[in-house]
């Protein structure tokens, strides 16, 4: 049969053998993934479309993987020598071929498990920094390591021999026939990889049928899937590109709108969110601290309705201001950075944290407050490049890091840096040096140990679940750390000068069936200070309304181009909102949870956020709403292409 079929398909026949066997290994991996997720797709009637849409997406994606080397097969290979060379680079094409396509299959499961997407960006930017990811793999995934590198030998062993098999005893076609093969070829492989006569070739967009994101990811394959969001990372800052467009006059008038300010207050045409922000504290300026806690969603906050792990961040919420409805910008540390630190809406495209543009001159609480005479600092128990922190930092406004290497004899360090508890004695003793100095102080404290795998110190806590290294005993542990800071922070002599907010950068996972799973936006921020009165706050805010209102607290008066709402002053409740960036999807909800969502190339939907089921029941579109939302998610990608947040007219 092999030899009839290499006689008929010619010189073709190693080509086409390879994509008939690769895919066959993409639909056995979706179905095991659609098998293992069955409820899910039960729910959503996906099997059709994840095996039928997902052919189309395999032809896609193998057309053009093997586009190039089917051209050049047409017009190289023969019995001579430049044709055996061809043909042995050929083989080592189809090798590379086959183990990439069986390496990310078999990442799949593991990175779904922490992302419910395939991989994706995510997969591709944490390449960057090997040394952490090698620790993290090392330390808590040894068995998916394993089955990767068995799978990677199988895959090159036996794809090695099966090459070899292929490209033997092959026919081939007079010259003349040659140029007429390869025109066929580069047609088919045109009309494979663009698998439509529609004026938009195929893309993840064309094949989804959920508003569950997995579901829609199961159709792809994670080949497409990683490759489409790599190129998509060239657009990084066109929200038009995903939403559509609007005038920008109007974008601006809706977003300046939005803030509740009125027009005159904006002054500014290079800068036009610009206005006066007039802090409601007028005493001596005060110290400010962030204590940023890496992953802490509100479901494992005991005083927001979750689990048990957080005694000391749930006395700290009796003890503060409380903010019941804080929702975090995205699921990213650097969206959650971005959002405390600049107050910059989230855009589709990575934070302005790892953008070109933003990484000098670009507005930061850091660079005002360095004005205005503050030591502005960054403390983090891991390196401070993870992410390009050290970069944006010290080119925004940060003059003091303190990261691993500063670290002297550590009781503890794991994969992702030293214990938070090494971490808040570390900022302990770097506040008590400034007060004796009478230097006033921000600092971003930044924490990592609930992050997988989740390493802490024995013996500090009990463990809430089996093994130790899970989510739930992390959280535990950093609550912990928490509480042995504060107690040090009160008797300290910088407490009585100081505000401090312990604030997520974001929930550690977020996932579910629906464009944007809101529940897991929700995450906990609590302000504490000797003078800060003990409330619950039940106003809807976001991240971005975080850094306005601690200049505020601390009595800084300023110019700055941020949206987000001084929440010291009154705001109407029409102008409460928070918005969240899920991948490319957007959604912006309003104090009465009516929510607008916007996907790639499609219209708005209007939901209606149940807080007590966390579901999204669909509604009659708002005109007024999805206008302003609209503005809102197209403002940061203006604002950063055009400069508009820029630092050089702050005051």
């Amino acid at each position: 049969m092999s030899s009839f079929l290499k006689t008929k398909l010619n010189l073709l026949y190693p080509i086409i053998a390879t994509i008939i066997l690769t895919m066959c290994l993409l639909m056995l991996s979706r179905i095991s993934l659609a098998l293992w997720q069955i409820d899910r797709v039960n729910e959503t009637s996906g099997w059709l479309s994840i095996i039928f849409n997902g052919l189309r997406i395999d032809v896609a994606t193998l057309s053009i993987l093997f586009v190039i080397p089917a051209v050049l097969s047409c017009f190289i290979a023969s019995d001579g020598k430049l044709g055996r060379t061809w043909l042995f680079v050929l083989r080592i094409w189809i090798v590379i071929s086959i183990w990439f396509i069986v390496y990310l299959e078999l990442a799949t499961p593991p990175f779904m498990m922490e992302y419910d997407v395939r991989p994706n960006r995510l997969f591709v930017e944490y390449l960057k920094y090997p040394k952490e990811v090698l620790s993290m793999l090392w330390s808590g995934y040894k068995p998916e390591l394993l089955i990767g590198f068995i799978g990677s030998f199988i895959s090159i062993f036996f794809g090695w021999k099966f090459s070899k098999t292929i490209v033997s005893d092959l026919s081939f076609p007079k010259w003349y026939w040659r140029p007429v093969l390869a025109f066929i070829v580069l047609i088919l492989a045109l009309a494979g990889g663009r698998s439509t006569l529609g004026h938009r070739p195929l893309n993840p967009a064309t094949v989804a049928y959920s508003t569950v994101p997995l579901m829609n990811d199961l159709v792809l394959n994670s080949t497409y899937s990683l490759v489409f969001a790599i190129r998509q990372m060239q657009d990084e800052a066109n929200a038009a590109k995903y939403y559509g467009n609007m005038d920008e006059d109007k974008v601006i008038s809706l977003v300046r709108e939005s803030t509740g300010k009125n027009p005159e207050q904006f002054k500014s045409h290079t800068t036009p969110t610009n206005s006066n922000h007039i802090a409601s504290y007028h005493g001596k300026p005060k110290n400010l601290v962030i204590l940023l806690q890496e992953s802490l969603g509100s479901r494992y906050v005991g005083k927001l309705g979750g689990m048990p792990l957080t005694p000391n961040i749930d006395k700290l919420m009796n003890e503060g201001w409380n903010f019941t409805r804080m929702y975090a910008t995205g699921i990213r540390s650097v969206r959650g950075i971005e959002a405390v630190i600049t107050g910059f809406p989230p855009t589709p495209g990575r934070a302005v944290v790892k953008l070109g543009k933003s990484q000098s001159k670009f507005f930061t609480i850091a660079e005002l407050l360095k004005h205005k005479g503050y030591t502005t600092q960054f403390i983090y128990g891991g390196e401070s490049h993870f992410d390009n922190m050290k970069s944006f930092f010290l080119g925004n406004g940060f003059t003091n890091i303190q990261d691993l290497p500063t670290f002297k004899n550590p009781e503890f360090i794991g994969s992702w840096g030293v214990s938070d508890e090494d971490l808040y004695m570390k900022a302990h003793q770097q506040f008590e040096q400034f007060n004796k100095t009478n230097t006033p102080f921000f600092s971003l404290v930044f924490s990592s140990t609930n992050h997988s795998p989740f390493d802490f110190p024995d013996g500090k806590v009990s463990h809430y679940n089996q093994p130790k290294q899970t989510r739930e005993n992390a959280a535990k542990y950093s609550d912990y750390a928490i509480g042995q800071f504060f107690k040090l922070a009160k008797s300290s002599g910088y407490w009585e000068n100081t505000i401090f907010i312990v604030i997520a950068d974001h929930d550690s996972r977020a996932y579910g069936n629906q464009l944007v799973p809101i529940d897991h936006f929700h995450i906990p921020a609590v302000i504490i200070g000797k003078d800060i009165t003990s409330k619950q706050d039940e106003r809807l805010v976001s991240q971005i309304d975080v850094p306005p209102t601690l200049l505020s607290l601390i009595g800084i008066n300023s110019i700055n181009p941020m949206i987000g709402h001084d929440l010291t002053k009154s705001t109407e409740n029409s102008k409460l909102r928070a918005m969240m960036q899920f991948y490319k999807n957007f959604a912006w909800m309003d104090n009465e949870n009516n929510v607008v969502i916007f996907q790639p190339h499609k219209v708005p939907i209007t939901f209606k956020y149940n807080s007590i089921t966390k579901g999204l029941d669909k509604v009659t579109a708002n005109e007024k709403l999805t206008k302003t939302a609209k503005a809102n998610a197209l403002w940061g990608s203006i604002a950063y292409r055009k400069d508009y947040y820029s630092s050089r007219e702050v005051k």
